[in-house]
């Protein structure tokens, strides 16, 4: 009896032992015990843990934060490990289980960390020869900094660029950027204030100026250059070639932006002056800028997956002979953030598409100077605020004048309390009896009307060209339309009963597809997401007002 007693005791023991240090497989095999996490630097960490008698190698997994979505970075043979590639600043958990043959122990207890902050270094000076901006140290600009003299600026997956007041960072003609994130590791360009107190108009923007073709004679000066000292002039006409290569942005943020150097001169988020088709553009977020988002001045640069997010003035600006095409946008404004003191002005017309064809000096063809605008715009979602938010001059979804074409086709114009669609001149009217303006296939939710009526504006036929008004409130056609949430609140695949997830223009032919060419592709829906596809935008974009 007492010996009995003596191995039900020693089980016990086994049993507790097993609990603590993880349960043995069946030959044995017991979970690593003393799993520490250390940061080695701003995007490493080393892992180390006890031996475990009998394994061959070890597998380690990695999660993010919180996340329950764990990671096997590697299997290895020793006890400890190094993690590179981490985004510096961050929080990971990491766990550790053993292998011999083919078998494999459960893990044992999990080892947070937090990556270590990262160095600053500040950017005062233009950039004339070729460099590289590295993700494991945070970039401060401090000045109107132009990469110039044909220099390439290339920029790692990850890294963070914050600009402070009367600063901003301008790729000149003939020099180049390579700012290639990744879905995991966007390249950030933001404010240098603190979450929490940042603003719109806290510094500049990222400019990029090009050799492509605009419709204004030389020279047109770059709006909120040339005011002295560093911020030099920037003339961005004469250009010769719409094939131009200014280099790339893929997975780029850029945030708090449109700092004006004088008034009524604010930058954009994305200024996109003269850039040729050579330049490869795509998933790009501007947030909480005080003036436009994205703005094109001539040029025929084709991007897709773009998103606005509270713009302080338009969402997608394009003028003076653009003829790029575009594809899969979002454009969100729910408030009118107020921007940093003395940053520049408020805008009197906040639009969703503003587009224009020539207007200002050195026009020489008037409002219908060559080239004309005709950008693409494909598969675009463009919520506004609704009645009461925006200047009563604003809160159109889509503003075509001053002679501009284009084709906007596959879209969703919903809560924009003046109209969906404003065509508001005769030398815009003129480009749709050229057959260069178009608007097709979209879908219109909660506008104030369909198309801007009254003296000197057109209207097309609604049904001819596919334009459904449907009674579904807007957040009905979305999977989430919260902000309280933040970026996980924005799910823009359409909800199972929204009208969005038909009617689009699934082949495309005639004159749209000339324009179009591989660009461009017809889809069975309409709005930026498939119904059926990924959501392109979930993981790499933010939503943040402060």
């Amino acid at each position: 009896m007492i010996a009995a007693s003596r191995r039900w005791l020693a089980a016990l023991a086994l049993v507790a032992l097993a609990a603590c240090d993880g349960s043995p497989t069946d030959e044995g095999l017991f979970a690593p015990t003393g799993l520490v996490a250390t940061p080695t630097g701003p995007s490493s960490v080393r892992v180390s843990f006890n031996e475990v008698p009998g394994a061959s190698g070890y597998d380690v997994e990695r999660a993010t934060g919180t996340s329950a979505d764990w990671t096997r970075v590697a299997t290895v043979q020793t006890v400890t490990y190094e993690d590179t590639g981490l985004l510096p600043e961050t929080s990971y958990r990491y766990r550790v289980a053993a292998l011999k043959g083919s078998q494999r122990s459960d893990f044992g207890p999990e080892a947070p960390v937090a990556t270590s902050n990262r160095p600053e270094v500040t950017l005062s000076a233009d950039i004339t020869s070729n460099r590289r901006l590295h993700a494991d140290t945070l970039y401060v600009l401090n000045n109107w900094v132009h990469v110039a003299n044909g220099a390439t600026l290339t920029i790692e997956a990850g890294t963070r660029i914050e600009g402070n007041a009367n600063s901003a960072l301008f790729v000149l003609r003939g020099a180049k950027i390579q700012a290639v994130g990744t879905e995991a590791r966007p390249i950030v360009f933001s404010s240098h204030r603190a979450a929490g107190q940042r603003q719109p108009g806290d510094w500049g923007g990222l400019i990029l100026v090009g050799n492509g073709v605009i419709n204004r004679g030389d020279p047109v000066i770059l709006e909120g250059s040339n005011t002295g000292g560093s911020n030099y002039a920037v003339n961005y006409a004469g250009g010769t070639s719409n094939a131009d290569d200014s280099g790339e942005l893929r997975y780029v943020r850029i945030e708090f932006a449109g700092f004006g150097p004088v008034p009524d001169a604010e930058l954009n988020s994305l200024t996109l002056a003269a850039v040729g088709s050579g330049t490869r553009i795509n998933y790009v977020q501007a947030m909480a800028g005080l003036d436009d988002a994205f703005e094109w001045f001539g040029g025929a640069v084709d991007a897709k997956y773009l998103v606005s997010y509270e713009s302080g003035d338009d969402h997608f600006d394009a003028s003076e002979g653009y003829v790029g095409r575009n594809q899969f946008l979002i454009a969100l404004q729910s408030t009118v953030l107020t921007p940093r003191a003395g940053s520049g002005n408020t805008s009197t017309d906040p639009q969703g598409f503003e587009v224009d064809g020539c207007s200002g000096a050195n026009c020489a063809g008037g409002q219908s100077s060559l080239p004309h605008t005709i950008p693409v715009f494909a598969n675009f979602t463009m919520i506004g605020t609704g009645p009461g938010v925006v200047p009563a001059a604003g809160g159109f979804g889509a503003v075509l004048r001053r002679g501009a074409g284009g084709f906007y086709v596959n879209g969703i114009i919903a809560r924009w309390p003046g109209a969906a669609f404003a065509i508001r001149d005769a030398a815009t009217s003129a480009r749709i009896t050229a057959g260069d303006l178009a608007i097709r296939n979209v879908l219109a939710v909660e506008n104030g009307t369909l198309f801007e009526s009254g003296s000197g504006r057109f209207a097309l036929d609604p049904a001819a060209n596919a334009i459904e008004t449907s009674a579904s409130a807007t957040a009905s056609l979305f999977g989430t339309l919260d902000v309280s949430r933040g970026a996980a609140g924005l799910d823009w695949l359409p909800s199972a009963t929204s009208p969005a997830r038909t009617g689009g223009l699934a082949t495309v032919s005639g004159a749209l597809a000339a324009k179009a060419g591989t660009a461009v592709t017809g889809t069975s829906y309409r709005g930026a997401a498939d119904p059926t596809g990924a959501r392109w935008w979930a993981s790499w974009t933010t939503y943040a007002r402060n």
